[in-house]
């Protein structure tokens, strides 16, 4: 029965969350001729991470309630997301080519802005029956077949940078010419719709778009108020030379250029197109295109495969431990009785007096471990979620909403660990301690948080969180998380101290001088490095989903490489303590924290690494940023890493030490 259950969440971790929702997701069903209205999110560019209110730009506005935003859960409003409605329209299942959105006036400060922004790389993304807009991309594989992939939103405008002979683009320093920049003023969106006979309506399966650069022309005076959303040409109105009701943007025509230095207004007018194609692809599996790409699995196999390896060369190295290390010293410690007088014990069991003598700052070694747990068993249900599917994308924030939530309501775990360890270690204020437990990471990454929003609200981004939802986060910490970190610490304080299998001796051992591959820094940094080797080629997805703005759904591979991690900080932790207890040294408490919690300081600095090669930041601002929630990742990497490795060796040093007879 219970290899069937492993098989069955095996299977479950292995499937992509793709295809399963909630209810509140439920697909809708239209009718041909409905009039549907575009809604959009706020701009983003992988160059500044931080986001902007779509009409932060003087886009066209006209019949949209500025005042007016969809509701956002606590999910979005941390991630900067503002949804406005927009004046595009679309007639469900009728071609519309050459719309006129608006004709607009820009002065010098407009296109200086607009050109910013260009420049920085923004894109715009706009929003169809809860489908983001994308632009395809097409991959070439191995076998030389074609596929199809989504790249959300699409760009403001270009700049046009020339290239070399070798088709690389100059740098702007050897540039003797500004660069040209130009907008993207028209829209070409086609609308996917999946039909299905058993039902009478229609459904919306995707949402494209491809962005044009068009400097419009007209002859005539033309009543820009009246052409809101109608077709050029349409009645013998709204007349352009460069497109119509029956003629569609040339890709030969003039782009739209924009001169920053130009103290006239530019006038642009704004166009778009819509198309409707039928499609297989069924409502349950729309968000497939946006998901997957072409090369992710074979990766992320290869990934698992390297993980798997390292940890099946430290599992045979730990069996080789236990099995022939151990089973002799064991044998050798049942012969003292034939010991000739006066040799002397050696090895670990030499010891046996101080090894589970109270480390110094024995307090806030519970405290962090007790802290690390609670983010250890949130981040278990937060994958668990996740694997089945509870966690869709179509449901924007709800991934970081989750896992706010399970933090605030794990604090149980933390408190009571915390309290158990603090009473194995004679500690008798676990009030003190349990303040401590629920005060210091979250305490620490508030601070952290209100300083980072600070420099964002300085940049008058939309990413800024508002200070109504700062106080509801306080709310959450100080109301729910205390007092059930608190109430754990009451319980595990109550319960019978944990009892050691061996007696502390009431003077302490010195310790000799240990051999150089046995010195602390040594062991804390090598330990570090297998674990982070176990799951660094997850990272770089990870952090591409994060700052990159990609989706993530590979879930079930997360899953399976955060098990293989914590798997692999226990496995070399109780390695490196299994040696330096061999050497006679018995200050092992810290160091099994610190050796498996060190991975985190690799994960750190590869975090640089990516800031360095990928992101290409633009401001200064955005680089605090990335490291102040770099460093609060990398923080609770190392409490959860830490407390795993140092409870699995507590249990190893406590099951070693019953096992043999002490006189």
């Amino acid at each position: 029965m219970r290899g069937l259950l492993g098989v069955a969440l095996v299977a479950a971790a292995l499937a992509p969350a793709v295809g399963f929702y909630l209810p509140g997701v439920a697909p809708t069903d239209y009718t041909k001729g409905t009039v549907l209205n575009a809604k959009v999110e706020a701009l983003t560019s992988v160059r500044t991470q931080l986001p902007y209110e779509y009409y932060i730009l003087p886009f066209c506005n006209k019949g949209v309630n500025m005042e007016s935003q969809e509701a956002l859960n606590l999910g979005e409003v941390l991630r900067g997301s503002r949804i406005y409605d927009t004046p595009y329209t679309f007639k469900l299942g009728y071609d519309e080519t050459c719309k006129v959105l608006c004709r607009r006036s820009y002065d010098k400060a407009d296109v200086q802005a607009f050109v910013l922004m260009i420049e920085e790389e923004y894109r715009s993304h706009f929003l169809l029956d809860n489908l983001p807009t994308a632009m395809s991309v097409f991959h070439e594989t191995d076998d030389g077949e074609t596929t199809k992939a989504y790249e959300t939103g699409y760009p403001l405008g270009f700049v046009n940078i020339p290239v070399d002979e070798e088709g690389e683009e100059v740098a702007k320093e050897k540039l003797t010419d500004t660069p040209k920049i130009f907008l993207f003023n028209h829209l070409r969106f086609t609308i996917l719709y999946h039909e299905d006979p058993n039902r009478h309506g229609i459904r919306i399966v995707g949402f494209e778009v491809e962005p044009f650069s068009v400097k419009h022309k007209y002859m005539n005076q033309v009543d820009w108020k009246q052409c809101l959303n109608k077709m050029a040409g349409q009645g013998g109105n709204c007349n352009l030379l460069t497109c119509s009701k029956d003629k569609e943007v040339n890709l030969s025509a003039e782009p739209m250029l924009l001169n920053p230095d130009k103290k006239d207004p530019t006038e642009v007018i704004w166009t778009y197109d819509v198309h409707y194609k039928p499609s297989p692809i069924r409502w349950s599996t729309r968000w497939d295109a946006y998901l997957q790409s072409a090369d992710d699995a074979q990766v992320h196999w290869f990934s698992i495969l390297n993980s798997f390896m390292i940890v099946l060369f430290l599992s045979g190295l730990v069996a080789m431990i236990m099995v022939r290390t151990l089973r002799r010293d064991f044998q050798r410690y049942e012969q003292q009785d034939f010991l000739e007088e006066g040799q002397e014990e050696t090895g670990w069991k030499l010891v046996h007096g101080d090894v589970f003598r109270p480390p110094v700052m024995a307090g806030w070694l519970s405290v962090l471990t007790g802290t690390g747990v609670q983010l250890a068993v949130s981040s278990f249900i937060l994958m668990v979620f996740a694997c089945f599917g509870f966690l869709s994308p179509a449901n924007r924030g709800a991934l970081m909403q989750a896992a706010l939530f399970l933090f605030v309501f794990m604090g149980m775990f933390g408190g009571y660990t915390s309290a158990r360890l603090f009473r194995m270690f004679k500690g008798n204020r676990w009030k003190s301690n349990g303040l401590w437990t629920a005060m210091l990471y979250p305490g620490t990454v508030f601070c952290i948080f209100f300083v980072l929003n600070l420099l964002i609200w300085g940049q008058k981004s939309s990413g800024a969180v508002p200070f109504g939802t700062l106080f509801a986060l306080l709310c959450m910490w100080l109301g729910i998380s205390t007092p059930l970190v608190l109430a754990g610490a009451y319980f595990g304080f109550r319960k019978q101290p944990i009892e050691h299998p061996v007696r502390t001796n009431q003077i302490p051992r010195q310790v000799p001088q240990t051999p150089w591959f046995v010195d602390a820094p040594l062991n804390i940094i090598v330990g570090g490095v297998l674990p982070f080797g176990a799951v660094f080629v997850e990272v770089f997805y990870v952090l591409s989903s994060i700052w990159l703005h990609q989706f993530y759904y590979l879930f079930g591979f997360l899953f399976l490489v955060l098990l293989i991690l914590l798997l692999t900080c226990a496995e070399i932790t109780i390695v490196m303590v299994y040696f330096q207890l061999c050497c006679e040294d018995y200050h092992w408490w810290w160091r099994s924290f610190l050796t498996s919690g060190c991975c985190s300081i690799y994960l750190f600095i590869y975090s640089i690494y990516y800031a360095f090669s990928k992101l290409h930041m633009a401001r200064s601002v955005a680089f605090a940023v990335y490291m102040g929630y770099m460093l609060i990742i990398s923080s609770s990497f190392f409490l959860i890493t830490g407390s795993i490795g140092f409870l699995c060796t507590l249990l190893f040093v406590r099951k070693i030490y019953a096992a043999i007879k002490i006189d």
